[in-house]
């Protein structure tokens, strides 16, 4: 699969994204982002999974600034990145795609998933990924106001012969809605033999009905140190989360949580991002 931020005219989308930066600045840009990425975790048996809802770039200072947050979430050095809120061609973020900037700067993969059409674009979550993309898929949930919502799942191989569905999930709406969307979200990846990761911004806390839900169906992680991921600069609410699934059982080897905690970055988005060390674990083998 190719990728998303390669396609012909990302370099238009540099120029606007980047605002004053020139040709040569936003090479420079490029050139250092790859650089810095280390090499994949996943061939070390670990995986690196950010979850990050960021506000079509708009940070806390109302600046939308998508080369601050390509800075934050390269420091993290993710081997898969599930964003939330991201434009594809809005008016409102100057007809930009932004998973193709982002890509771009970074060095990953990038494929969007819409919610639905939105001034002139779309609208929706999105997966970053430096690890092979087996393949990539948009899939429907129940609306929020009878706003189109979706999910965005990517399988990468993150290991020889190990696949793992990462899944950008953004819920929203009412306690009913949220709690549609999270019954359909757990009946749609039941039949995974791999393991399934859910990442993203569920819009409810620790003990919301929704979440406990949630956390009969699924593991969610739990977070060293504080918390709380929203809002960004004073956060008082944790409602974004990582939960997953070891994959069937008796088909896969499946994951082990090594570490779930909150960034620091304040400015970037009105959230946080998310980090979640996982641990491939050894294949079954059969008595």
């Amino acid at each position: 699969m190719a990728p998303i931020g390669r396609r012909k005219g990302h370099a238009r989308t540099w120029r606007r994204a980047l605002g004053a930066c020139g040709r040569r600045a936003v090479a420079v840009a490029v050139a250092s982002a790859c650089a810095l990425v280390p090499a994949p975790a996943g061939a070390q048996g670990t995986l690196r999974v950010v979850a990050y809802n960021i506000r079509h770039g708009q940070g806390m200072d109302d600046r939308v600034d998508l080369r601050r947050v390509a800075e934050t979430l390269r420091a993290l050095g993710a081997d898969v990145i599930t964003l939330q809120e991201v434009d594809d061609r809005t008016e409102r973020t100057g007809g930009v795609d932004q998973t193709a900037v982002l890509a771009d700067l970074l060095g990953y993969h990038g494929v969007h998933g819409p919610h639905r059409p939105y001034q002139g674009g779309f609208y929706g979550n999105a997966v970053l990924t430096r690890l092979p993309v087996v393949s990539q898929t948009t899939h429907r949930i129940p609306p929020a106001s009878e706003s189109g919502l979706s999910v965005h799942e990517v399988v990468v191989e993150a290991a020889p012969g190990r696949r793992v569905s990462v899944v950008s999930v953004h819920l929203a709406g009412t306690a009913a809605e949220r709690m549609a969307q999270a019954d359909t979200v757990t009946v749609r990846f039941a039949d995974r033999a791999h393991p399934v990761i859910l990442a993203g911004d569920f819009n409810g806390r620790p003990d919301d009905e929704v979440v406990g839900r949630l956390r009969g169906a699924w593991r969610v992680a739990v977070k060293r140190g504080d918390p709380r991921t929203y809002p960004a600069d004073r956060p008082s609410r944790e409602i974004d989360f990582v939960m997953w699934r070891p994959g069937a059982e008796g088909s896969e080897a499946g994951l082990r949580l090594l570490r779930n905690f909150v960034g620091e970055e304040r400015l970037a988005s009105d959230h946080r991002p998310v980090v979640a060390d996982f641990r491939l674990e050894p294949e079954r083998r059969d008595p």
